[in-house]
């Protein structure tokens, strides 16, 4: 009875590992299958990234959109406050007078508001330094990975 339990069990074993060996390949095969694997993982990868980008200019295309009818709207408010400070004016002063005096206001604004976007442009570099930074230790790095 003992020898007929041993002998199920061993039967049961080889059965188990069966599949194992079914399936193994040459090192060659299994290197070629992670490989191509790897490659169908990253074209995926690769898509998924393209399809939230389009999602994303998408969105942003729509934002944008609607940034420039708020400062269209933005614009008719200033014009329609720039008139009535020169209808208010002109019940003090000549009309001619008030609206010198508020489109001179607005050249004060439009000057100040160019000096500081002068200022602020001189300080952007177009070259992004960390990332060629970056490059150069990453080149550096693979032609002497050792050191």
């Amino acid at each position: 009875m003992a020898t007929t339990a041993s002998g199920s069990q061993q039967r049961a074993e080889e059965r188990v590992q069966e599949p194992a060996r079914e399936h193994d390949g040459s090192i060659g095969r299994l290197v070629s299958a992670v490989t191509s694997d790897a490659q169908s993982l990253v074209r995926k990868e690769v898509e998924l990234a393209k399809a939230e980008m389009r999602q994303e200019a998408t969105n942003a295309g729509k934002a944008a959109g609607m940034y420039g009818g708020a400062g269209f709207a933005g614009y008719m408010v200033a014009l329609l406050l720039s008139l009535t400070a020169v209808f208010a004016l002109a019940h003090v002063l000549d009309e001619v007078w008030a609206a010198m005096i508020v489109a001179g206001g607005w050249a004060v604004i439009g000057a100040c508001l160019f000096l500081l976007a002068r200022a602020r442009m001189k300080r952007v570099h177009a070259k992004p330094d960390k990332t060629m930074q970056s490059l150069k230790e990453n080149a550096r790095w693979a032609r002497h990975p050792s050191g």
